[in-house]
């Protein structure tokens, strides 16, 4: 007979970043599903589940509520870095894991958190190492006003110096913003070589259509010469943002093969990080079904693991998942792959990053 464990599952199904939820949560509830069909699994996982609509005041709330009324002691969940912040405490308090499947800005390793997704060794570093020798150095730097794009951002502003370039803007937006004039006339000013985009949902959206308009008025804003870059998006939120994409440029462990995928295979990397969340942690409990947040580290220095990103390991000291790093080119609903390494592994604290070995240069001395 399986052994019957339920787990925490915590997604937005609604508000302004429900595209990448809605499909962290597919992935994660279709795992579930794959897990409780295997005979071989020798478990049975029960989804408990709890959705903040989009509320940031409600992740606290809920996470606590399924540890309190379940025996759910490991947590599926959590889209922006302001929830998966909101929920640590709580567990914590608790004693209990969440599993995180999307990007993060880094600069974070909770021995109560799995980070399945890029940090910014496997996402900021790569792309702009790509970008730069391409486009040039000079980038304007947009974020939805939280803790993702003031991190990421303040990374990038390091990465842009250590190439020889310039920040010629940055500017945040409130979550759900979509009045993006000002920062549209803001770039058409200062001209940069590239859109570094980290903000969210319905924001981005509008920027992306916003930012087609000036290209059609001004050549030099095309994605052959000036294109947007982002660490977060997928083909999750291609249909929102149509034609308005083409061209532009993304980074993430996974994109799906447009036209040769199989049917069953995940639609976008937070689709598959969320499967793979799940698929990890079934592998753990197989082993120890009592297996809590304490019992991770030691689990992951002993396997490896099949997940839709190929086999990768889990770091037992910083708990983030060994990733592909895909580049890929805007077409249609989908992507070209412009660059692919097989394999990085994770380093949150950026501490081997190399200034010279990715941009070829040393550091520019600035002189007063």
């Amino acid at each position: 007979m399986k052994s019957r464990i339920e787990i925490g599952v915590l997604y937005s199904r609604s508000g302004s970043y429900q595209l990448v939820a809605n499909a962290c949560h597919a992935g994660t509830m279709r795992a579930i599903s794959d897990i409780n069909a295997d005979p071989a699994s020798g478990i049975e996982l029960v989804a408990i589940e709890r959705d903040p609509c989009g509320n940031i005041d409600r992740y606290a709330p809920l996470c606590d509520e399924i540890l309190r009324t379940s025996g759910a002691r490991h947590v599926v969940g959590a889209v922006t870095s302001w929830s998966r912040k909101e929920v640590i405490p709580v567990l914590e308090k608790s004693g209990a894991a969440l599993w995180y499947a999307c990007p993060y800005e880094g600069f974070e390793a909770n021995e109560h958190v799995v980070y399945m997704h890029a940090c910014p060794n496997q996402h900021l570093v790569p792309l702009l190492a790509h970008v730069v020798p391409r486009f040039g150095a000079d980038g304007f730097l947009l974020g939805s006003n939280y803790i993702w794009g003031w991190e990421t951002n303040r990374v990038a502003r390091d990465l842009i110096a250590d190439a020889g370039g310039k920040v010629s803007g940055e500017r945040y937006l409130p979550i759900g913003e979509t009045d993006v004039s000002r920062l549209i006339e803001e770039i058409r000013a200062t001209r940069p070589s590239f859109i570094l985009n980290n903000l969210i949902g319905t924001s981005s959206y509008a920027f992306f259509a916003a930012y087609t308009e000036l290209a059609r008025n001004d050549p030099h804003f095309g994605p052959e010469r000036c294109p947007i870059l982002s660490c977060n998006l997928t083909e999750a939120e291609l249909p929102a943002i149509g034609a308005a994409g083409s061209g532009h440029l993304s980074v993430g462990p996974y994109f799906r093969d447009v036209g040769t995928a199989t049917p069953d295979a995940p639609a976008s990397s937070f689709e598959a990080s969320g499967y793979a969340s799940v698929m990890v942690l079934a592998k753990v409990l197989q082993a120890n079904p009592d297996a809590g947040f304490a019992e991770l580290s030691a689990a992951f220095a002993k396997s490896s693991f099949a997940t839709p990103f190929g086999t990768i390991a889990v770091d037992p000291q910083t708990q983030h998942a060994t990733l592909p790093v895909e580049i890929g080119r805007i077409s249609g609903l989908g992507f070209e792959r412009v660059s692919h390494i097989e394999r990085v592994a994770p380093d949150p604290y950026l501490s081997r990053y190399d200034r010279a070995k990715t941009f070829g240069r040393q550091r520019l001395k600035v002189v007063s």
